[in-house]
């Protein structure tokens, strides 16, 4: 059985009339395909799932304690998720951004580039002729955008039930104090963007290692075993200011938009080292599929 290799097919001279390379692969026809698939309907109901089975945790195991038990003024979020709809969303992003949020940012990206090779349709894509840029570019906006959605999903799906089960109301703060309910929504939408762009170089190195692999499990799994292993390494406190440097360091700085005065510092560090990242992986993925031999 012969082996049909591909080299570059972006055309370089005389086109066929009509052809227009940034017409090619159109981000509609991309995200429709995506958006059919069993793997993004079976991740959104899990994550629009998630608010509904945490209030029947706290519905079975009782409201949990307003103050942690210390009786002191500071808490946590988990302390104050069942105080209003506000509170319950804060609480879900905290529980799920360490890992489930990782999921569908890790699968949307490292699924895109290699699924297409593992069904061996990958270069008839290129055949078409979709250039190689044009091909990443689409596939890589249309699984920013789904990771986007994932991020917006759980937060406005548990805001919605929180409210229905809790009320609507004040935002009250881990640090004491609270803020107004119309002054809590900026906040966390803040939080959720934050949790957006810290999630940016799980994307990077997800799709990198979709265009290095035919195998998307290992695309995705690689990616969501090397962000854990960024979480082991920054609880080595030995590394000291060695772990500034990881992504992982700052997933959390979010916390800070949850305080009467907002703290920018966190933040800011963690987004200019997650885009450095990103930005770094993702033109390996360019550079290396660009002279990649696509055999499937």
């Amino acid at each position: 059985m012969s082996t049909v290799h591909t080299t570059r097919t972006e055309p370089t001279g005389a086109t066929a009339p009509g052809y227009r390379a940034r017409h090619t692969l159109p981000l509609r026809v991309e995200a429709v395909r995506q958006l059919k698939r069993r793997r993004t309907l079976v991740m959104g109901a899990i994550l629009a799932a998630l608010p509904f089975i945490l209030i029947a945790a706290f519905a079975i195991g009782g409201s949990p304690d307003g103050d942690g038990g210390r009786g002191g003024s500071r808490i946590n979020l988990m302390d104050t998720a069942t105080a209003s709809g506000a509170n319950f969303a804060a609480t879900c992003l905290f529980v799920s951004a360490g890992f489930l949020l990782v999921v569908p940012v890790a699968l949307f990206c490292g699924d895109t580039v290699a699924s297409e090779a593992s069904w061996s349709s990958l270069r008839y894509l290129l055949a078409a002729p979709v250039p190689r840029a044009r091909l990443l570019w689409s596939k890589l906006a249309v699984a920013l955008a789904f990771s986007a959605a994932a991020m917006l999903l759980l937060p406005l799906v548990a805001l919605a039930a929180g409210t229905v089960a809790y009320g609507w109301g004040p935002l009250k703060l881990p640090t004491g104090g609270s803020l107004a309910a119309a002054d809590a929504l900026p906040r966390i939408a803040l939080v959720v963007a934050f949790i957006f762009v810290s999630q940016l170089v799980t994307a990077g190195l997800a799709f990198w290692l979709s265009t290095r692999t035919d195998a998307p499990l290992g695309a995705v799994g690689g990616a969501v075993g090397l962000t854990i292993m960024g979480n082991v390494l920054d609880a080595v406190t030995a590394l000291g200011s060695w772990r500034d440097l990881l992504p992982a360091h700052w997933q959390f700085a979010w916390v800070d938009a949850l305080q009467p005065q907002l703290e920018w510092g966190g933040m800011v560090k963690g987004t200019a080292v997650s885009v450095t990242y990103a930005v770094v992986l993702v033109a390996l993925a360019f550079r290396g599929f660009a002279r990649k031999d696509i055999v499937s």
